[in-house]
């Protein structure tokens, strides 16, 4: 009999989208076969304190998307660094765990961003996803515009702003660039935490102080009047793309709550009522998105489509939702890849890039 892979679940975390990670955890903890992985729950608190969960009981009002809470009342660990990287707890001083491969489901900032892909190559252990470079420019909306502007795929203009310039934002400069309505967001974070449409000058200045509550830079964009429409993608070096999907959003925009809080907040259409021609199209661009801004592993990229046949881009999640009405999961069981088999292949391709990478040389002889 195979040996089980010991995988580490890391969820929680300390950004504004902490409840949504402890979703999509509780989905991937229930639907990862058992037979073939040993899961160990790393749950991290919002003052970013890491925890060894116990799997019966690891969330507190776990059925309630509004309530739901880590339970902190386990075991505080820690990630030590070197040849033998484990988790180590701070009051046994003693080893507990060596994982195989960490499966991060941490949104938004403090997770998704980079800063967890650093430390787990520092730990020299292979996790899921796009790694140091394509997490932070997937989550910085700035950053990532500029490239894929550069790149010629299709964006929304947008003018950015950093909080030291507060005083020179001004809503006749940014309205004659970008029109009403316009949007305003925090650049690094997701699930459209602190995301305003701004319908007039009195709405704008609000809207402004919300994203720098989440943010020191924000990004202010036109709107594109579209269907929203979604593709996952999958991979490392040759990715896939799924099956296009549609949102049809019952609430002013995509909100927050539409997409966690509220089960009727919009409707997943999936596959979208599209041309076969604009859905290639649009695999085609979630594709070179998704190898434009160096991810690897998984990634949802979101779109525009004007008039059934302008096709925008949004942006790229590179940790998307697990949630059970989450777009990622869905779009690949709709395209083949069932729930347990999509975390499977994720899991496949975070050791397998950790491998090839182990093939560099890291010194010179």
């Amino acid at each position: 009999m195979n040996k089980k892979i010991k995988v580490g679940i890391l969820f929680g975390g300390r950004s504004a989208e902490h409840e949504v990670s402890l979703q999509s955890a509780k989905n991937v903890i229930d639907a990862i076969d058992k037979d073939k992985y040993d899961v160990t729950l790393i749950g991290i608190d919002k003052n970013g304190h890491w925890y060894l969960n116990d799997s019966s009981k690891f969330l507190l009002n776990a059925d309630n998307p509004k309530l739901i809470k880590l339970d902190n009342s386990n075991k505080e660990v820690a990630l030590t660094t070197g040849k033998s990287s484990s988790l180590v707890s701070f009051s046994e001083n003693n080893s507990l765990n060596k994982v195989d491969v960490i499966f991060p489901i941490l949104h938004g900032t403090f997770g998704e961003d980079g800063t967890v892909q650093g430390l787990l190559k520092l730990a020299d252990i292979p996790f899921v996803g796009a790694s140091v470079l394509g997490s932070s420019v997937g989550m910085d909306k700035d950053v990532m515009k500029r490239l894929l502007r550069d790149a010629d795929i299709p964006i929304s203009d947008f003018v950015v702003y950093k909080k030291f310039e507060y005083d020179k934002i001004n809503f006749e400069e940014v309205e004659k660039k970008l029109g009403l309505p316009m949007f305003v967001k925090p650049a690094n974070l997701g699930s459209s935490v602190g995301i305003s449409k701004v319908n007039s000058k009195e709405q704008f200045k609000t809207a402004i102080d919300e994203a720098f509550l989440y943010d020191n830079k924000i990004v202010i964009e036109e709107n594109i009047s579209g269907r929203e429409l979604e593709c996952a993608v999958l991979g490392n070096d040759e990715p896939i793309a799924s099956i296009v999907g549609e949102i049809i959003p019952k609430h002013e925009f995509y909100s927050y709550d539409a997409k966690y809080l509220d089960d009727n907040g919009a409707t997943l259409k999936v596959p979208a009522d599209i041309s076969e021609d604009v859905s290639q199209k649009i695999r085609e661009l979630a594709i070179k998105t998704f190898t434009t801004l160096c991810c690897e592993g998984m990634g949802r990229v979101d779109f525009f489509l004007v008039n059934n046949k302008d096709i925008f881009v949004n942006e790229i999640n590179t940790i998307p939702g697990f949630t059970k009405i989450s777009m990622y999961p869905r779009l690949w069981s709709e395209t083949g890849i069932a729930y347990k088999e999509l975390i499977d292949r994720l899991i496949t391709l975070a050791i397998e890039r950790f491998n090839l990478e182990k093939e560099l040389k890291t010194l010179k002889d």
